[in-house]
């Protein structure tokens, strides 16, 4: 046992190659890294986090230590090995790990505080997908759905939004979305050219045309059902508009919304809620399969608006959102009466993207001061309210000065992923925190890359991060190929789904 432990020791320490300095001066400042994961807690099972320092040196060294073994590295970006890191943090897991940064400049070294970065023995599920698209006052059409291992830094394409689009004829995909984490049980939605519904189930890739007379526009915010072939949409008839002196440079917002169901298997639609007087969206299920949540913004219009669309831009402040849910019978099919369920607009705010966790205590939701897409809103932040308790909380652990907004929670529950404009103000990237047993979470980390520096040097925002079991494995030009093809006849509209 003893040479077993001197040799991984030696493995450690050679990791880098490289050895810590003998002679320095000790500050008692923490250093400034890129990207921050001083004092964070991560998973068990990620990827070796990189980082770099944000003030000039002529060379680093880093030492990360637990229980006395330690992995050593060295260079202006600091980048741990797969395997001497993996073995590291087993050592760490339940505990922490310590973090020495050394710096040289003009040949003296300075040792900064060092700081702890905590391994929680709970994993994080293997895998997140996401958009990854340019600001849309740039171009919408250079988009694609990605997904990411978070075990390692293996980045692939799932569908690429150029695959169906030509010089006249643009197209544009929309919410990704899994059955339970399952990535062989999927959809997605493309707009205008060769638009409509893909749907992947255990192995079965079909395209649906949603449009119906009785409908606003096709499924544009899904959510399946935890294990019924049934998808909620929200239906949007969407606007964008662009300010000029606003901080919040661009305004997405709908003049008409409801909510439907979609059966996968009989190819059949129905209305859930569609009253005129409100804009239904974002609809989440619990996860006993028994309660669908939703948002809905109360607004009327007046008989002698003649532009919906331009009235609403007028008066897009008065628009808050509240969230409300309706009980649902698996078994017939059928929806009782809404509910209210977090009165934001009492308190002068919007509530949108209602999530709950998969022990179905907290409702995880984005709060802003009016409006529907929060991810342009510079004020928007995570809120939790405890079903069991009715308390309602601000995140204040997760959120920054800047937008928090599209959020996730992984299947243990121990997990959220989100997006963030934290950094620039402009990119929203992707982070994670640590969910403990009583809803508190830890300090957010920034997605690990093997490049330290990759976020800031790619030019595009991650929309939509969704936890994932494993990796889809149909390819982007299978994807394309559903798309180019007829597909199913229209979906039937009916008053009542029928039951199983």
């Amino acid at each position: 046992m003893k040479y077993l432990y001197l040799s991984l020791l030696a493995l450690l320490l050679a990791a880098c190659g490289r050895q810590v300095p003998q002679q320095y001066e000790q500050s008692d400042k923490l250093p400034h890294i890129y990207p921050d994961y001083t004092g964070v807690t991560i998973p068990v099972n990620l990827a070796p986090l990189t980082f770099q320092l944000e003030s000039q040196a002529d060379d680093v060294v880093a030492r990360f230590s637990a229980d006395g073994e330690q992995l050593v590295c060295g260079g202006l970006k600091v980048k741990p090995p797969m395997k001497a890191w993996r073995q590291l943090v087993q050592q760490a897991r339940g505990g922490a790990m310590l973090v020495e940064v050394y710096a040289r400049r003009q040949g003296q070294w300075t040792r900064y505080k060092p700081f702890r970065v905590f391994v929680s023995p709970d994993s994080i599920d293997p895998y997140i997908s996401y958009r990854l698209i340019p600001p849309s006052f740039v171009a919408y059409e250079d988009l694609t759905i990605r997904q990411r291992c978070l075990e390692n830094y293996d980045e692939s394409i799932i569908y690429d939004n150029m695959l169906c689009s030509t010089e006249r004829k643009g197209q544009c995909i929309n919410c990704h979305s899994y059955q339970q984490y399952n990535p062989q049980r999927m959809q997605f939605h493309a707009r205008q050219n060769l638009g409509g519904t893909v749907v992947a189930y255990d192995g079965q890739l079909t395209k649906v045309n949603m449009k119906n007379d009785s409908l606003l526009s096709a499924g544009v915010y899904p959510a399946w059902h935890p294990w019924l072939k049934l998808i909620a949409y929200s239906t949007n008839k969407t606007h964008q508009t662009f300010h000029t002196v606003d901080p919040n440079k661009i305004e997405v917002f709908d003049d008409n919304s409801d909510l439907i169901l979609y059966d996968v298997e009989r190819n059949e639609v129905m209305n859930v809620e569609s009253r005129p007087d409100e804009f239904e969206v974002f609809p989440f299920w619990a996860p006993d399969g028994k309660t669908l949540y939703y948002c809905s913004a109360h607004f009327e219009m007046g008989d002698s608006v003649k532009d919906r669309g331009v009235e609403l831009i007028r008066r897009s402040r008065e628009v808050k959102y509240n969230i409300y849910c309706k009980a649902f019978n698996p078994q017939t099919l059928r929806f009782g009466p809404r509910r209210l369920v977090v009165d934001a607009a009492a308190v002068g705010k919007s509530a949108t993207l209602p999530r709950i966790s998969p022990d179905g205590r907290f409702l995880m939701f984005t709060l802003g001061a009016f409006g529907v897409f929060h991810i342009w809103h510079h004020d928007a932040d995570l809120w939790t309210l405890d079903l069991q308790t009715g308390q309602l909380r601000d995140m204040k652990e997760l959120n920054s000065p800047d937008t928090e907004s599209y959020h996730s929670w992984s299947s243990n529950g121990r997990w959220v992923i989100f997006s963030s404009r934290r950094d620039d103000g402009n990119y929203t990237r992707p982070f994670m925190a640590h969910i403990d047993r009583q809803g508190r979470g830890s300090k957010p980390f920034e997605l690990p890359s093997s490049d330290p520096d990759y976020h800031r040097q790619l030019m595009k925002c991650y929309n939509i991060p969704e936890f994932m079991r494993g990796p889809v494995t149909i390819s982007p030009q299978q994807f394309a190929d559903a798309l180019k093809g007829e597909g199913r006849q229209p979906v039937k509209f009916v008053r009542q789904l029928s039951a199983r």
